[in-house]
């Protein structure tokens, strides 16, 4: 007999609610957040066990240690909480999601053989946001004192003494720990974007994949963890809507009576928009690629694209998004087939 369990799960503790196929509530049980814990908890569930909780700091590790003990485990996407709310009325919400087949954002926690790349992946995205938070703190503090720092040269070592001068003497002392400590970080960044490209290239499909334009090294190591498989993703515009740029339209009343009684579709106004559900990452590396292709590979066909689209009078950023729609099409194209990139074939995965 197949059971459903919803896992309301926190840092100590963690709440398991069973339901059967028919919906029958069976039972609920408080465990603590311990590996060991949670799966003796499972085992005591006959029948087939289909587990679900929501994504969370502690989604990845369950899916590991719960996965060997259940036929299927479900993580998915955190939604808004109405009404009266427990942790048990959680946990029954999940179980129940799962037992109706409601569930509608899965997220994906298969590695596949790039385990040690996400991680990687993950702590470089870390020390990248610290490398940014300092560097938003150096211009800060010239702000505070009517500098207008712009340019690369007031974070380089050769280029900060300039700017030092310009700051009165109080400030000097705060300046300068700032410099150390920004010049800490970017030492730490560049170990972590080594350790990750090397990760990366132990993968063969990270030099094919390199030598689609606008994806350099760093973007193939992040997203070919995410993205784990090609197969997951039938076709093109599947994958745009994973990526965040798939287009959504909107409408409503779209139906008028005839004066034959019958109905027809009538011609209202239609908005156009990109899909809010989809992995932030992923859509951030294909935009950046975009923007590389417009302002450094002039010579790109893709580059020449676009500025076809300029002329005939497309918005820049509406051109960007179909640049980006580009790029993610041909690396999907690229990556099923194993081959590197070929301006004259890939060129036909228009958007």
């Amino acid at each position: 007999m197949d059971k459903y369990i919803g896992l309301d799960v926190h840092a100590t503790s963690t709440t398991f609610a069973v339901m059967s196929s028919s919906g029958k509530r069976l039972g609920t049980y408080v465990e603590e957040t311990t590996g060991e814990s949670l799966v003796e908890r499972l085992k005591t569930i006959a029948g087939k066990r289909h587990v679900c909780l929501e994504e969370g700091t502690q989604s990845t590790w369950l899916y590991e240690v719960l996965s060997p003990h259940a036929e299927q485990v479900v993580v998915v996407g955190v939604s808004d909480s109405r009404g009266p709310k427990s942790d048990e009325r959680d946990a029954f919400s999940l179980a129940q999601q799962l037992r109706i087949g409601a569930i509608d954002r899965r997220v994906f926690k298969e590695t596949g053989t790039y385990t040690r790349l996400r991680e990687l992946a993950r702590t470089h995205m870390m020390i990248v946001q610290d490398v940014v938070r300092v560097q938003n703190r150096i211009r800060a503090l010239y702000r505070s004192r009517g500098v207008a720092a712009a340019g690369r040269t007031v974070y380089s070592v050769d280029g900060r003494q300039p700017w030092l001068a310009k700051l009165p003497e109080a400030q000097h002392s705060a300046a300068t720990m700032l410099y150390a400590q920004y010049d800490a970080v970017q030492e730490v960044r560049k170990k972590a974007e080594k350790a990750l490209v090397e990760e990366a290239r132990r993968h063969p499909i990270s030099r094919v994949l390199e030598t689609c334009p606008g994806l350099g090294p760093i973007r193939v190591a992040q997203l070919t963890p995410i993205v784990v498989s090609p197969s997951r993703f039938r076709t093109k515009r599947q994958f745009w809507s994973y990526c965040g740029l798939g287009i959504v339209m909107r409408s409503t009343s779209d139906w008028v009576r005839t004066q034959q009684g019958g109905w027809i579709r009538s011609d209202v106004q239609k908005t156009r928009g990109l899909n809010l559900s989809h992995n932030h990452s992923l859509k951030n590396i294909f935009k950046s690629a975009a923007t590389t292709v417009i302002s450094q590979l002039v010579e790109e066909p893709l580059h020449q694209d676009y500025q076809r689209m300029l002329a005939a009078g497309t918005k820049p950023n509406l051109a960007k998004l179909t640049l980006a729609r580009k790029i993610a099409a041909i690396a999907l194209s690229m990556w099923k087939n194993k081959e590197a990139y070929d301006a004259t074939k890939h060129r036909k995965h228009d958007s």
